[in-house]
């Protein structure tokens, strides 16, 4: 409630959620892919094999004989399974249908968590929904999204009270994968692992990685404060 409460005041709107147009994408494209370039990076795509040291160490990463090094390899958990330790499932079923979620003032992007208890589980259950207003559907297509941790050896079946929430459905796609936590030292070999998605559909807990992995990277903790003088001045000018 407290974050929803804070983004219905930073964000005045039909939603509180805001999504980008075309996608999830378009953020590493429109500020990581340009501010790189800007500075000298290179974008090397398709590079599946990390290269080590007899010591361990990795240094680059490899395809087609072709290999990019580097000092620090940053990477899905995927790429060294003997660095990682699987601590559970997500299970995640994705529906296209014709029309809003109940109940939600015909919202475009809607976020909607079903607490733990409310359910009778140990985790919570995550509906979210978009559509053709963000450029990711066809007109008068929306997305929904239903996730939550697995529990039972039938994860398809946990996702029901969520998918009540839909009404008639056109497509649907269920998925369920592995989550993983490095339990290797960075320092050490060089292999700055991520932790593997969870059911959260907000992306607070990924924002919260990626602020981990800065201050891992840098040893410094990484500062999003904004000097209000300085940008009013800048404003004024």
């Amino acid at each position: 409630m407290e974050l929803y409460a804070e983004s219905l005041a930073r964000f005045q709107g039909g939603s509180p959620y805001i999504y980008p147009l075309y996608g999830l994408g378009e953020l590493p494209q429109v500020r990581f892919d340009r501010l790189s370039v800007v500075d000298g990076g290179t974008y090397m795509l398709h590079k599946p094999k990390v290269e080590c040291d007899g010591d361990g160490k990795a240094y680059g990463v490899t395809y087609e004989g072709e290999t990019a090094k580097g000092k620090k390899i940053v990477c899905d958990p995927s790429y060294f399974p003997d660095k990682v330790l699987k601590v559970g499932r997500v299970a995640r079923e994705i529906f296209i249908v014709s029309h809003p979620i109940s109940n939600t003032s015909d919202s475009h992007s809607v976020q909607v968590i079903l607490p733990q208890k409310q359910l009778g589980r140990k985790s919570d259950m995550y509906l979210f929904c978009f559509s053709y207003a963000h450029n990711v559907a066809p007109k008068g297509k929306y997305i929904v999204f239903v996730s939550t941790e697995a529990e039972t050896d039938h994860p398809e079946t946990q996702l029901q009270p969520g998918i009540e929430l839909l009404g008639p459905v056109d497509e649907t796609f269920f998925d369920i994968y592995e989550k993983y936590e490095p339990i290797n030292k960075d320092i050490d070999d060089n292999c700055y692992l991520l932790r593997s998605y969870d059911a959260t559909t907000h992306f607070e807990s990924t924002v919260t990685e990626v602020i981990a992995m800065y201050s891992r990277i840098t040893g410094k903790e990484l500062d999003l404060t904004v000097d209000l003088s300085a940008a009013n001045v800048a404003s004024n000018e």
